[in-house]
């Protein structure tokens, strides 16, 4: 059995690779930090982009993705990022709640598994 962590800390690793799947911890954006849910969307997107990328895949590969917005009000404002983001043909099974995130500057999260 064959797994591996990267960016790997002591609460939790940002990306872990078991078998033939890959799982990403739930991402938020630290540089667009309080700014808009359509900044913040672009940055975790980016950021979802990279972590595949070091494991191997990419967002043709997406099987399932989680989302928490702080404000259902801007669930089209996170839509129109993600629509113009995942791969046509390719979506991922998909949820998306309303949740108070770790730190209030926080208005969207992203946790997404992919196949390699």
């Amino acid at each position: 059995m064959s797994i591996q962590r990267h960016d790997a800390g002591p609460r939790m690793s940002k990306a872990v690779v078991h078998n033939d799947t890959v799982y990403l911890a739930g991402l938020t954006a630290d540089k667009a930090k309080g700014k808009s849910v359509t900044e913040q969307t672009k940055e975790i997107l980016s950021l979802i982009d990279g972590y595949l990328a070091t494991c191997g895949t990419d967002k043709s590969k997406l099987l399932r993705a989680n989302i928490w917005i702080t404000d259902m009000k801007t669930f089209g404002e996170m839509n129109a990022v993600w629509d113009a983001w995942v791969s046509p043909g390719n979506t991922p099974a998909r949820a998306t709640v309303e949740a108070k995130l770790a730190a209030p500057e926080y208005n969207v999260e992203i946790m997404v598994v992919a196949a390699k």
